[in-house]
């Protein structure tokens, strides 16, 4: 499970997801648009808007799916919730991985019901350039004898553990520059699908009202 706002989905966030299919070996990878992101502000394009744009952004490509589950929930877009879902498809036995971002993951702790992420689930931090933030104390007691340093290691169990990754393609690209952009009338090619700037540019999405 990759989850976000994708506010929109860019080249960073697919190149991202390919790499962990692979790297990880994974059977698929669901790309889970937040409907109410609990720790961010709302997003200004409709959760619909964001999940057409990454079912555009990932077109055919194999074992990326286009997941709208949480849009399919009322109230905030708890990742625990989703994973939970997930398990319930998949069974106990199944592996099942979140990746975030080292930025998120600073975050972790602040989280809605953060231990529960790892009864469910492994999680694997994606390395940013630039991120280089000590642990809070309250993260480092949550993570405590759970991390791992081989995905080999990190798939012997079903969940609880977690694994930093430095994937090979690091596209440093911000959906907040993205939006800036866009509002004021700047190019964005090159760093969206062009499917997803087209719908963008032909919609006036991200044009400052």
């Amino acid at each position: 499970m990759l989850g976000g706002t994708f506010d929109p989905v860019h080249l960073g966030h697919l190149r991202s997801a390919l790499e962990l299919l692979e790297v990880l070996q994974l059977d698929r990878v669901h790309m889970v648009p937040a409907k109410v992101p609990p720790l961010r502000d709302t997003p200004q394009v409709t959760p619909e808007e964001r999940l057409t744009l990454l079912q555009l952004g990932i077109g055919d490509t194999p074992g990326l799916v286009a997941d709208p589950r949480e849009l399919e929930r009322d109230g905030p877009s708890y990742s625990a919730d989703t994973l939970a879902s997930l398990r319930r498809e998949y069974g106990d036995q199944a592996r099942l991985v979140m990746a975030l971002g080292h930025d998120a993951f600073l975050r972790l702790a602040d989280w809605h019901s953060p231990q529960r992420l790892f009864e469910l689930a492994h999680l694997v931090v994606i390395d940013r350039p630039g991120c280089e933030a000590p642990l809070t104390t309250a993260l480092a007691e949550l993570i405590e004898g759970r991390e791992v340093f081989s995905p080999g290691a990190l798939m012997r169990r079903p969940a609880g553990g977690l694994l930093r990754l430095a994937l090979p393609t690091r596209l440093s690209i911000s959906a907040t520059e993205i939006r800036r952009r866009l509002a004021s009338n700047r190019s964005v090619r090159f760093l969206l699908p062009e499917a997803v700037e087209g719908r963008i540019l032909d919609n006036l999405l991200y044009r400052r009202r």
